[in-house]
């Protein structure tokens, strides 16, 4: 079986400048990104946007010799149906390139349970979606067509869907557990100038492609590191409520 992963990534980002090409060793953050996926065992497809501004990640995703596509800058959903179209790919996880230390095994075990419960989505766990950012979402290919076919607005190309929890309650869903090893009270998504200061860390003393499992130990013994951006856990929650408002 092959674990698919759509790093879904543009340049475009908001509150911290074009940080999937901010250095990250000696590699930017999406070069970490797509060779932590290929260290795990998971095969990743760049899924991007086709503004003029994202040239740069198609010509790094053509260097790395990785998959691509390139679609909706603002409706992600849309960008993620037609990329499994185009490869023909029946199961997917969903990989944000701002979630630096993703676990790998947990993302298998997200997609051996999509497969084996036979429902149109997995949902993350509870510790990583409040910061904790082990794992996405898992997809088949006939849940996110249910969506599109469900949804008028999401066979937009200009529909803006930043927030996609109003259209995933409507699939045939289950939460994934997450693994023994998770820990709570962390923040683990780039976003902020603190969280990059505080992946640095991370990377300084375990490296880039350290297991999951490594790293929260670490995070266990150092718990003073995690008060670098755990802060900004309010910041973010603030903003998602906002998006959340505006979608219904």
């Amino acid at each position: 079986m092959k674990y698919y992963c759509f790093i879904t990534v543009r340049s475009s980002s908001s509150r911290l400048k074009k940080k999937c090409f901010l250095d990250f060793g000696n590699i930017t953050v999406l070069e970490h990104i797509i060779l932590r996926c290929i260290c795990g065992g998971l095969t990743p497809i760049v899924c991007t946007t086709k503004n003029k501004c994202d040239n740069k990640i198609i010509k790094l995703a053509k260097l790395m010799k990785v998959k691509f596509f390139r679609g909706s800058e603002s409706n992600k959903i849309l960008r993620w149906y037609l990329c499994s179209n185009k490869f023909k790919i029946n199961s997917f996880h969903i990989v944000d390139a701002d979630d630096l230390f993703f676990d790998w095994d947990a993302i298998k075990k997200s997609l051996d349970l999509l497969k084996k419960s036979k429902k149109d989505i997995i949902l993350p766990s509870r510790i990583s979606r409040n910061g904790g950012a082990s794992e996405g979402y898992s997809f088949s290919k006939n849940g996110i067509k249910k969506l599109i076919n469900r949804f008028k607005i999401l066979k937009s190309k200009d529909s803006d869907i930043e927030m996609i929890d109003f259209y995933i309650k409507r699939l045939n869903s289950k939460l994934f557990k997450g693994c023994n090893y998770q820990i709570k009270n962390v923040r683990l998504t780039l976003d902020y100038k603190e969280d990059y200061l505080f992946f640095k860390k991370i990377r300084e003393k375990l490296g880039n492609f350290s297991h999951r499992n490594e790293i929260n130990f670490f995070l266990k013994e150092n718990f003073k590191i995690k008060k670098i951006n755990y802060f900004r856990n309010k910041d973010w929650s603030k903003r998602q409520k906002l998006l959340i408002k505006k979608t219904h």
